[in-house]
């Protein structure tokens, strides 16, 4: 396999073949390469508002009292990242084909607080990370379906319908899939 091939893709967890947390996850593919693989769950809204925990951080919040803060992955859950439209010039991002970034510095997370940030983001704690052969092994193993991502559905399609919607671009539904599908 490439080892770049799933970047600026979503992995989609097999039914039956992915369990725990990342059941039902539409991951992000942020990097892929020689080293492993990064992302972001999509599709698996914490507790924890944006707004509070931007007042958390002593940061004036002018957004939705309802806007989540995603679970991102299992990996640095005390760190937040903002998976955005690459607008803006901020201190610490991640430039993703696509026009996608993900971005770390609090800076981006003052101008989100202000209305000043990017036209569309999506804020997680933590990050889904894989080891060198990692991925392609899961991948082997029928865990997890790619896609090509859509900025839409990371940011427009309703949390409940991100995993559906994201199999729909291959023109499968989830009834279609079992998790005991073989190895063409």
């Amino acid at each position: 396999m490439d080892a770049t091939q799933f970047k600026n893709q979503f992995l989609l967890a097999m039914p039956g073949r992915v369990e725990g947390e990342f059941a039902d996850s539409v991951t992000f593919v942020a990097e892929h390469n020689a080293d492993g693989a990064m992302g972001l769950v999509i599709n698996k809204p914490s507790d924890l508002a944006v707004a509070d925990m931007l007042s958390q951080l002593d940061i004036e919040a002018h957004v939705a009292r309802d806007m989540p803060v995603y679970w991102g992955g299992p990996i640095q859950t005390e760190r937040g990242f903002v998976l955005h439209r690459d607008e803006g010039d901020w201190e610490s991002s991640l430039h993703i084909d696509g026009g996608l970034a993900i971005t770390t510095s609090r800076d981006i997370l003052e101008a989100i607080g202000n209305g000043f940030g990017p036209s569309a983001f999506l804020i997680t704690l933590g990050y889904a990370g894989w080891g060198d052969g990692q991925l392609e092994q899961e991948m082997l193993a029928n865990s997890w379906l790619s896609t090509p991502a859509d900025q839409s559905i990371i940011f427009e399609s309703p949390v409940e319908r991100r995993w559906a919607d994201a199999a729909g671009l291959l023109g499968v539904s989830a009834h279609q899939l079992s998790g005991l599908a073989g190895h063409a």
